[in-house]
């Protein structure tokens, strides 16, 4: 008998920054293990193997109820983008692979985008999980600017 093969999910989040710059909100997230400074549910987050900046870093992320570990896959300081994979977690997270870009746009300003490829997670429908990124990418935004003012 054949297994049903099931779909991967894809989708993609797009945050706008209006007052920084691609250069400002860079470093932030190149910076691979701070990501519970920016992230709405993540309490904790530091380096369990690897070099800073550089593929093969692995970072353990914990909130009160979960928690993941994540490999960072590429990292390009020239184009401002990253990517990374969920190895393990207690949250339902199987063959999830994203990528952070940030952009320049036209005039003042930046935007992240946020792409991703995953298999279904249980209990959890596409289009909500969309949601919640786009959620937690606005938040995250937010916080990103506020850093950069905080450091002019």
């Amino acid at each position: 008998m054949a297994e049903e093969t099931v779909p991967k999910w894809e989708g993609k989040s797009t945050a706008e920054l209006k007052t920084t710059t691609p250069e400002q909100i860079w470093p932030f997230l190149a910076e691979f293990c701070n990501i519970d400074k920016f992230f709405p549910s993540v309490d904790t987050c530091y380096r369990k193997e690897g070099t800073p900046g550089q593929p093969g870093l692995v970072r353990y992320c914990e909130s009160s109820t979960s928690w993941a570990i994540e490999k960072l896959l590429t990292i390009d300081p020239i184009n401002h983008s990253l990517s990374y994979e969920i190895v393990e977690n207690n949250i339902g997270f199987k063959g999830y692979v994203a990528s952070l870009n940030v952009l320049a746009v036209e005039g003042d300003g930046c935007k992240i985008e946020w792409s991703f490829i995953s298999d279904p997670i249980e209990g959890m429908k596409l289009e909500d999980f969309v949601s919640y990124l786009d959620n937690t990418l606005l938040f995250m935004a937010k916080k990103l600017e506020d850093a950069v003012r905080a450091q002019i």
